[in-house]
């Protein structure tokens, strides 16, 4: 087999070590073993000497440290072989001719791009200063205190120090390494710098002259930047989104605040307008009808002023009161005593009263009757009741007795020492009629049983109507008794008065219906 070393790339070899490999590629070795060993033997000894001719350097670069292997003799050609490009403004350390040392450290702090864009034009420039103001001022471009600066697009103060200065964008990796076919990188982060010259206008704010310098580009924006606040009832001419230019005259007629009570609510607004009812359409609140405002309408506008929006209206109310129905009695022969018939219905008649009423924000102030009527005139009730007295009999323990009227009554029961009055009082134990107390009196109300009439109850006996008391009213019977026989009664029973029959003229013909008796 035939060997050659021709195509053998010694570019990246020692000019020593490559005349070698020169002299090495002109022989040709016979085939066989010996040619095969020397060979190889040649080969290990290339890589050694390519190795061993290597100088091991440290790059910090913008910050970042690689350590690096090179066959480069100076710091240019070292760096030129790492793909750093370098400027002016760079600062290399030690100098790019110097030579590079086995072990040595090479130090490049790159300057940074900056862009400025002011009094239109743009400068490109590469610095290492920190601060916007010193990169201004050695552009040789003058700040004034208005001016406005920004950085790439955030507003800076010019003395403000300056973003981070690297981006880490880092290629390669910190262990020991050949250069070739490598690019390393840490690049500084680019500046964007603009400068926006202040210009001055001249604010007239109601009446009061003031001169400010701004870098905005419109009316609204610059009064903004000044703090100057604006309210949605001012008038600023020439308007808010007028774009701005030296000398620029702005005019604000400021409005004043009013508060407008109506209708249950506060309207709070500002106003350039003159009376109270300028406000009013201004706000768009009418006054209707018999509405009223406080203060009244041609009131001037003062500030702060409250206007009070009274709404009155007026009702016609319908008022109306019954007239209640009489009752009316007739007698009637046809009907047995006690007994009644229902000849009329009563109904109630009815008074009515036109009523205007007076309304301020919904409470009635006055009402006033306008006139009064009556709309039906009532009916009177009618009544028929029996004036046809029957004598029956009765049948008692006593005998057979004669009775013309029988009437439902609550009975109970006294004696002398239970009327209420003290044994030692002279009218103790005498009735009404100056009759001693006894059993056989039974008191009554002289309205349903006249005195001295002659009654039986069964359960009790015979008895005569001969006294009365306060609690004695309408169909209420007082059984008498003696002091030692005395029986508690509480209860309804049916009285017989017993004949003769009265003369009419002593008969009450409609009885009381209280108290009721509880079914």
């Amino acid at each position: 087999m035939n060997w050659s070393l021709e195509r053998v790339e010694t570019e990246s070899f020692s000019p020593g070590f490559r005349n070698l490999i020169r002299n090495v590629a002109r022989w040709r070795p016979q085939p066989g073993l010996l040619a095969i060993t020397l060979l190889l033997a040649l080969a290990s000894l290339m890589t050694a000497g390519y190795l061993s001719t290597q100088a091991e350097v440290t790059l910090v670069l913008n910050g970042l440290v690689w350590h690096l292997r090179t066959h480069q003799t100076s710091v240019e050609a070292f760096l030129n072989e790492a793909g750093i490009e370098v400027y002016p403004e760079d600062i290399v350390s030690p100098d790019l001719a110097a030579p590079v040392q086995t072990g040595g450290t090479i130090t490049v702090q790159q300057a940074r791009l900056v862009t400025i864009e002011a009094d239109g034009r743009a400068i490109n420039l590469r610095t290492h200063t920190a601060s916007v103001a010193e990169i201004l001022h050695d552009a040789g471009i003058a700040v004034k205190s208005h001016d406005r600066v920004t950085v790439n697009g955030q507003e800076t103060k010019p003395k403000a120090a300056l973003p981070a200065s690297t981006t880490l964008n880092p290629s390669g990796g910190p262990g020991a390494s050949g250069l070739r076919g490598k690019s390393l990188s840490a690049e500084i982060a680019p500046l964007h710098i603009v400068l926006r010259r202040a210009v001055p206008i001249h604010v007239n704010d109601d009446g009061v002259p003031i001169t400010i310098y701004t870098t905005r580009p419109t009316v609204g924006e610059a009064l903004r930047a000044e703090d100057i606040t604006l309210y949605l009832g001012d008038r600023v001419e020439p308007s808010l989104g007028s774009p701005i230019s030296t000398g620029t005259r702005v005019y604000i007629q400021r409005s004043v605040p009013v508060a407008i009570a109506v209708d249950g609510r506060t309207i709070r607004t500002r106003t350039q307008r003159e009376t109270v009812t300028d406000v009013l359409d201004q706000e768009a609140v009418p006054l209707v009808g018999n509405d009223r405002v406080e203060p009244e309408g041609d009131v001037p506008i003062a500030d702060g002023m409250a206007i009070q929006v009274v709404r009155v209206k007026e009702a016609i109310a319908i008022e109306q009161d019954p007239i209640p129905f009489e009752t009316a009695w007739q007698p009637d022969g046809s009907l047995e005593l006690d007994q009644q018939r229902l000849n009329q219905e009563g109904i109630d008649g009815l008074t009515k009263r036109r009523i205007r009423v007076a309304y301020e924000n919904g409470q009635e102030v006055s009402r006033g009757m306008e006139d009064e009527w009556v709309d039906h005139e009532p009916t009177t009730k009618v009544i028929a009741y029996g004036t046809n007295i029957v004598v029956r009999e009765l049948e008692t323990p006593e005998g057979v007795l004669e009775y013309w009227r029988k009437i439902r009554m609550l009975a109970t029961s006294y004696s002398a020492a239970t009327c209420g009055k003290e044994p030692d009082d002279p009218h103790y134990g005498i009735t009404f009629l100056g009759w001693e107390m006894k059993k056989g009196i039974v008191a009554v109300d002289p309205r349903v049983i006249n005195l001295r009439s002659q009654v039986y109850v069964p359960g009790y006996g015979p008895g005569v109507a001969g006294d009365t008391g306060g609690m004695i009213k309408g169909r209420h019977i007082d059984l008498g008794y003696d002091e030692d026989n005395l029986a508690m009664w509480y209860r309804w029973v049916d009285v017989y008065v017993l004949a003769p029959v009265p003369p009419e003229s002593e008969i009450r013909w409609v009885l009381p219906n209280w108290p009721r008796e509880r079914r």
